[in-house]
């Protein structure tokens, strides 16, 4: 989902204003570039038996802000502060991919690792519906899941390599998912990027942290 750059950023207590910017600049261009370099990192991982149900978004702009906003909007009601945190995060960040993964198709080898005997017995309880208001609904294929690990691991090999600070966020998957990003996705990681003098992700210094 590529949309318009982000182009301002309201100033928010834990960062310094070194990382406020106004306007696009290369370096956020090019992060924009990377993110599109992790999406082909994530569409090529190996997939099991070849099936492929990885899902990849790249959001900016005002799809970003919503991500981060309700992040925030979920930390506060469930009181994990963590969701905040990366929620302001994500609000200052370049762009931020979505990774998910359609984890309640059966692969049919009955393996037994998402806990049930068969793969059929699998999709008898995603039917049933017992856990759709849990943050990840389940029960999930543990192949597709091991799948989603690959790709998410494969983007961020990328971004590393391109020099680009980021961040593996259950948060901002859980909350992308309940604002229906991801369609058909069952488990999903968000990854905010940015280019700054300092990694925004891992240096700062927050309250009560």
């Amino acid at each position: 989902m590529q949309r318009s750059p982000l182009l301002t950023i309201n100033p928010h207590p834990f960062l310094s204003r070194a990382y406020y910017h106004c306007s696009m600049t290369v370096e956020s261009n090019a992060v924009k570039s990377v993110a599109g370099l992790m999406a082909l990192s994530a569409r090529t991982a190996p997939k099991a038996i070849g099936q492929d149900s990885i899902l990849v978004e790249v959001l900016t702009g005002k799809d970003q802000d919503k991500l981060a906003n309700q992040m925030i909007k979920m930390g506060k009601a469930l009181n994990v502060d963590f969701f905040r945190i990366n929620g302001e995060q994500v609000k200052v960040s370049d762009a931020t991919i979505l990774i998910g993964v359609e984890g309640q198709k059966a692969l049919g080898i009955n393996c037994g690792g998402c806990g049930y005997a068969s793969c059929a017995e699998m999709v008898k309880a995603v039917k049933a519906g017992k856990n759709k208001k849990a943050l990840y609904p389940g029960p999930n294929c543990v192949l597709k899941i091991s799948d989603l690990g690959i790709a998410v691991g494969s983007a961020v090999k990328t971004a590393g390599i391109h020099n680009v600070d980021n961040r593996i966020m259950f948060s901002a998957g859980v909350v992308a998912l309940q604002l229906g990003m991801l369609k058909g996705c069952s488990v999903a990681y968000g990854i905010p990027l940015k280019a700054s003098g300092k990694n925004i992700f891992w240096d700062m210094k927050f309250a009560g942290h």
